[in-house]
């Protein structure tokens, strides 16, 4: 135990007045924390720093033009002294003891009567830290914790006031470090996370072990039933007060049905969370070393879901304007239909030696790299035996970046970089 240790407390200043003694750069960094508390400051100093006159300026404060004077706590809540006169410090903070105002100094934290912990905020948690006499102590624990709070690391889930609703966090392509920081933290305040197969499954592991995991291709279902049934499952647990988690990979909105269960999750009354995801039509040819778009030879670039054949009279795809693209063609769940694919890509004026590049489990440590032409590529996938999850791009990008073929080589796989 410190010698002098300090019982923590929350103050309202709201509306309440504040004396500042000062207005150097102790006032400055001190001042925004106070004004956003909502407190009444009346500043007292016969100079300021620029940032503190603009705040004074925009009737943020009042500032008096002067030294201190006997006198000036009257009707104070709380107290900064801050000035680059000891004697004048001494003074004030004998008065605020006299006025039992509690009072912080910024040159002898010994010999006031409150500290300034180190304080940060994420999500409507304030963290405060108090070190004793050790103030990069106190902010190097208040980084880590506020750090722990946004990247989901360290949970501090809502108990109180809690809306029902799903919140669609998009997992990112695989790597469990390519989630954003704020799916991570939804994802460590859950109760139940519903989630495919292709989301992060080793975040999975980090969750706590009364968080119910439900795995969306196990729920019971005819075939035309899918959706429908994890949409009904999401309303279940929501409605009956859990924080519901829908973890998919890549981003919600890209081939992921994530609007389908926003309608339903929408038109049941419950309120909806999106958290865009990493898609994998960009990161996962990045983990491979293949820019989408590259300067000189392509700006445009085109993103088409393969899961129907080009002849599939239920197909929305536009095959005779890819066939004419000039630029990048980057295909996701193509891979069992990449031979019709190519044969429609080359009947309607792509090259039959345009580069391919398939990244198969691309950002995880499964990741591998084939390297092929439209004219060869599905013989190319089915003798290395590729397989699902797989993104397919399709361009002259293919021959760029650190780990593609030398040029005249012969395509060959290569492992994750």
């Amino acid at each position: 135990m410190s010698e002098n240790p300090a019982y923590p407390v929350g103050l309202r200043l709201t509306g309440r007045r504040v004396l500042v003694l000062g207005g150097g750069s102790v006032a400055q960094r001190r001042l925004p924390a106070l004004l956003t508390a909502g407190a009444d400051v009346r500043l007292v100093a016969p100079a300021v720093t620029p940032s503190v006159q603009a705040m004074a300026e925009a009737g943020e404060l009042s500032w008096e033009r002067r030294g201190y004077r006997s006198g000036d706590l009257d009707g104070a809540w709380y107290a900064l002294i801050a000035t680059d006169d000891p004697a004048v410090n001494a003074a004030a903070s004998a008065e605020a003891e006299e006025r039992r105002v509690w009072c912080v100094r910024s040159d002898d934290a010994a010999a006031a009567t409150a500290w300034t912990p180190a304080t940060g905020h994420s999500d409507g948690v304030t963290v405060a830290v108090l070190t004793g006499n050790d103030p990069r102590r106190s902010a190097r624990v208040r980084d880590a914790v506020v750090e722990g709070l946004r990247e989901g690391t360290l949970a501090a889930p809502r108990l109180r006031h809690r809306v029902p609703g799903v919140a669609l966090v998009g997992g990112g392509p695989g790597d469990p470090d390519l989630i954003t920081v704020r799916g991570r933290r939804l994802l460590a305040e859950a109760d139940v996370v519903i989630t495919d197969r292709l989301g992060p499954r080793d975040l999975l592991t980090e969750l706590p072990p009364h968080v119910e995991v439900i795995d969306a291709a196990k729920i019971p279902y005819g075939r035309a039933m899918h959706q429908d049934a994890i949409n009904a499952a999401l309303i279940e647990h929501a409605r009956a007060g859990r924080a519901v988690v829908r973890l998919k990979g890549g981003d919600p909105y890209v081939f992921g049905r994530g609007m389908e269960e926003v309608e339903a999750l929408t038109a049941a009354g419950l309120q909806v969370t999106v958290v865009p995801g990493v898609t994998s039509a960009v990161s996962v040819p990045a983990a491979a070393g293949i820019p989408v778009t590259h300067r000189g030879v392509t700006h445009e670039f085109a993103v088409v879901s393969g899961h129907l054949a080009p002849d599939d009279p239920r197909s929305l795809v536009d095959w005779p304007a890819l066939g004419r693209l000039r630029g990048t063609l980057v295909l996701l769940m193509a891979v069992e239909r990449m031979g019709a694919i190519a044969d429609a890509l080359v009947r309607h004026g792509r090259a039959p030696d345009t580069p391919v590049a398939v990244v198969q489990e691309g950002t995880t440590a499964a990741q591998r790299r084939l390297d092929a032409t439209l004219g060869t590529v599905a013989e190319r996938i089915a003798a290395e035996d590729v397989r699902p999850p797989a993104v397919i791009v399709v361009g002259e990008v293919a021959r760029h970046g650190p780990w593609a073929p030398a040029a005249g080589a012969e395509p060959r796989p290569v492992g994750r970089a």
